[in-house]
């Protein structure tokens, strides 16, 4: 049987490098030699750029991918992976299988051990790691204004949140300003630090900066994610967003939850072992339904038990938390969790939960 070489398939994406940019960036656009859009996973902006031309490899090969703003760069492979979310290497490379259109026989050589992932991906993840060390307690400081306007304050303690004052921005045209910042690290299974996600506060902490792309993260963030602790042991609450995890974390704060941070994010997240239940509180919209479904997937396939999905009435559960308050998100989390869940809810009983056993 035919057997392909990783190496191989990288090759011959780069020889249909903008067939590729037009798949899996669509909201980007050529210039030049290179496509160009916000990151990995089709953002608008400029930051990311993929050299469509030039030798299919050695120096100023076509494929090369660089985001400017991450300082993350790969091949191909890399990208898509990062795209989709992938947790496991051999869902990548049946994708770029499907890409080419290579026939299902044929055989992959085992993917490469990339535990640690490769040079960029450390260097990505020690510098996540400084500016974290640089971090500040939240208490007092803009960050904690952003978090008490969106009915956050109670996180102040978090182990995971850091403020910043002046984290660099770079802007599509490479110039860089600061401004305050909310730093979420970012964790693997064992407590590692990979990665920070940041979000830009205005001045006075009353909302987001005025920039075009006040989130962006750094380091290794494919199936990591930011935790925060709670007292059950066996159960755990996944999201997509900082905010909208924090929200219903606010009232289940005896169960640990953890945010992914992007919807495919969510999707690749490594769950810990020995999960009877897991509760994925999506986005209410397609990209929270896949990556609900896809999680779901990976879960039931890895023996968890019990995998609950959680609907926002809004966009997502921070703008219910703002909207309505905590007493109306718990009305409308309660009949969504498990009865014993539900009844941790405050001000819950038995006949209020109407949730099932």
């Amino acid at each position: 049987m035919a057997r392909v070489e990783i190496a191989e398939l990288a090759a011959c994406l780069a020889e249909n490098a903008e067939a590729v940019c037009r798949r899996y960036l669509p909201n980007g656009r050529r210039q030049g030699r290179y496509w160009r859009v916000g990151d990995v996973h089709d953002s608008t902006g400029s930051s990311l750029y993929v050299r469509l031309t030039g030798p299919v490899s050695g120096r100023g090969r076509r494929g090369k991918w660089t985001d400017a703003a991450t300082g993350e760069h790969g091949d191909l492979i890399d990208l898509i992976r990062l795209n989709r979310g992938h947790a496991d290497w051999r869902e990548t490379l049946d994708e770029v299988r499907d890409f080419l259109r290579l026939p299902q026989s044929i055989a992959l050589e085992p993917a490469p051990r990339r535990d640690s992932g490769p040079e960029a991906d450390r260097a990505a993840s020690e510098a996540a790691r400084r500016l974290f060390r640089m971090g500040r307690a939240l208490t007092g400081t803009p960050a904690a204004t952003y978090l008490t306007g969106r009915g956050l304050g109670f996180a102040f303690g978090a182990p995971a949140l850091r403020y910043h004052p002046g984290c660099y921005h770079r802007l599509a045209d490479g110039t860089t300003v600061q401004h305050p910042a909310l730093l979420a690290v970012v964790t693997d299974p064992v407590g590692r630090i990979t990665g920070v996600a940041r979000t830009w506060l205005a001045r006075d902490g009353h909302g987001k900066a005025d920039l075009a792309d006040p989130r962006r993260s750094i380091g290794g963030l494919l199936g990591n994610g930011v935790r925060f602790a709670g007292s059950v042991p066996d159960t755990l609450v996944t999201g997509e967003g900082l905010e909208s995890v924090l929200s219903v974390h606010r009232l289940l704060p005896a169960i640990p939850a953890m945010a992914g941070l992007s919807a495919n994010h969510l999707a690749a997240l490594v769950l810990p072992s020995g999960l009877r239940r897991l509760y994925v509180a999506r986005d209410n919209d397609a990209e929270g339904l896949r990556a609900f479904e896809r999680l779901k997937h990976r879960a039931e396939a890895a023996g968890v038990p019990e995998v609950w999905e959680l609907v926002p009435a809004a966009d997502d559960f921070n703008t219910d938390l703002t909207a309505h308050g905590p007493d109306a998100l718990a009305m409308h989390l309660a009949p969504q969790l498990a009865r014993d869940d539900a009844m941790r809810l405050p001000g819950f009983g038995v006949t209020q939960a109407g949730a099932a056993a």
